[in-house]
């Protein structure tokens, strides 16, 4: 959709167009709007605003960075937008790196490159932040280009106020140009990693942020609960639960962090349920994962499961309740120093001992639990856990294994504990009063040097919570 660049002038009488590009549905400019155009507007003052609280925590992100890369010349891409179908494109998110280096997040301008460019004598780098610029309004860009032409997107931000405003020297993006030897994120195993492993450990501002996406989510399931009379109504309830969600996500934050899973029924046995176009029926349970990210772009990822009628069944009760003591026993587990995937063990354990009570294994717990020749109860619990959580809903996805899983839990870690227990409708191994159900609770956990803290724990958790909880607010 794009038509001419930054050099054309409105003094043009038509606005070329590349050959490649439909023009099926474009009027033309008559003579007389293209002599006008460029006149009669207000100065639009570019005044610097203060920096962003997140300023003085990106800068040191960045010297991390230029420590660990002396001498070469990086380059980090924002990325560019997605086309979702042929004119339309998905909403622009930055890539995570970019922004976590930037503090440019919600508000960052497709196609913009962060580089750090090597000084002479390899003390440290000269960092700019490349953008598109904001067109002159006497430019064919204004009005005539629907991709950045503020006439159709709306108003784009000037080089000196991001500059001040994030604390970083700014350049137009025509001025950046690529090099040979350049290290590119996403090209470059080496940074990509670096990068990913910069994030397994929040600063204080991501912290806050972190605690902030949990509040807003709060509220998301809230709605939901005290929507679940019309959610019941409908034909497609599931559906509703992710509209509920995704209002409260867009009105107290910038979108949901990941796709809404409303799986009701058999359905929430099905691990990445985002279909949501099921019936939400009495007598079910409803799992129900979703997460608000922040305009920060940082994200909670949270999981409750509600009985639909607004009290559990003796299974359902007897199901869910092992779950809690699954995440109980992971949350206990979790201490500065031990390692990453003991959370998963103690859930597992507790996995293992009672679906072996109920006669569901072929073994005894012990054995399904051998680390070679066991796993039995994998069947009905086959994710992990736990994962590190933040600017990415599974953040710090690049880092080394030894750094992550086999690491060991530091103050200032966030990561879920998520466990569950899932039997497919059509699982002959289990008996026919467990067929169909699924459960999973998922906490978002801050590891402090005193140990773990439950940054959702504010959100009902035990089965009489939950049944307290809808009937307060969906009667």
């Amino acid at each position: 959709m794009s038509t001419t660049g930054d050099s054309d002038t409105i003094a043009q009488t038509e606005v070329e167009t590349p050959a490649s590009t439909s023009t099926n549905r474009r009027q033309p400019y008559g003579q007389g709007f293209l002599d006008t155009i460029s006149e009669g507007w207000a100065e639009r003052p570019d005044t610097p605003s203060p920096a962003r609280a997140q300023a003085a925590y990106t800068a040191a992100r960045r010297d991390a960075v230029s420590s660990a890369f002396p001498g070469r010349r990086l380059v980090i891409p924002a990325g560019e937008l997605k086309q979702r179908s042929n004119d339309t494109d998905y909403p622009f998110r930055a890539h995570s790196a970019f922004s976590h280096l930037t503090g440019w997040a919600s508000d960052a301008e497709p196609g913009s490159v962060l580089v750090f460019d090597p000084r002479e004598g390899g003390d440290g780098h000269d960092v700019t932040l490349y953008f598109r610029e904001r067109a002159d309004r006497t430019t064919a860009e204004f009005y005539s280009d629907a991709s950045i032409g503020e006439f159709w997107i709306g108003p784009r931000p000037a080089l000196g106020g991001v500059a001040a405003d994030l604390g970083v020297p700014t350049a137009h993006v025509d001025d950046f140009e690529s090099r040979e030897g350049d290290v590119v994120l996403d090209e470059d195993d080496e940074l990509t990693r670096f990068v990913s492993e910069l994030r397994l450990v929040k600063d204080a501002y991501e912290i806050a942020q972190m605690k902030l996406a949990v509040d807003v989510t709060a509220r998301g399931f809230d709605d939901i609960v005290a929507h679940l009379p019309a959610i019941v109504a409908h034909p497609r309830g599931e559906r509703i639960v992710e509209g509920v969600f995704h209002q409260r996500a867009r009105s107290d934050g910038n979108a949901v962090g990941y796709d809404t899973i409303a799986a009701s029924g058999p359905h929430a046995c099905y691990l990445h349920w985002t279909r949501n176009d099921g019936a939400v029926v009495p007598g079910d349970l409803i799992l129900i994962d979703a997460g608000a990210e922040v305009d920060s772009l940082y994200t909670a990822d949270i999981t409750r499961t509600l009985p639909v009628s607004g009290r559990f069944t003796d299974i359902q009760r007897r199901i869910y309740e092992t779950v809690r003591e699954a995440a109980d026993a992971a949350f206990a587990a979790a201490k500065p120093g031990v390692m990453f995937r003991s959370i998963h063990e103690a859930a597992m354990q507790v996995i293992a001992t009672r679906v072996a009570e109920w006669g569901l294994l072929p073994v005894t717990a012990a054995e399904a639990l051998d680390a070679d020749k066991g796993g039995q109860h994998r069947r009905y619990m086959v994710h992990g856990t736990s994962h590190h959580l933040g600017i990415d809903v599974h953040d710090c996805a690049q880092a080394r294994r030894d750094m992550y899983y086999d690491g060991a839990l530091e103050p200032g870690m966030v990561f879920t504990i998520e466990p569950g227990l899932y039997f497919q409708i059509d699982d002959l191994t289990v008996p026919e009063e467990y067929r169909g159900i699924g459960v999973r609770i998922e906490d978002d956990i801050l590891m402090t040097a005193d140990g773990p803290v439950n940054l959702s724990a504010g959100i009902p958790r035990t089965a009489d919570e939950v049944e307290a909880w809808i009937a307060r607010l969906s009667a």
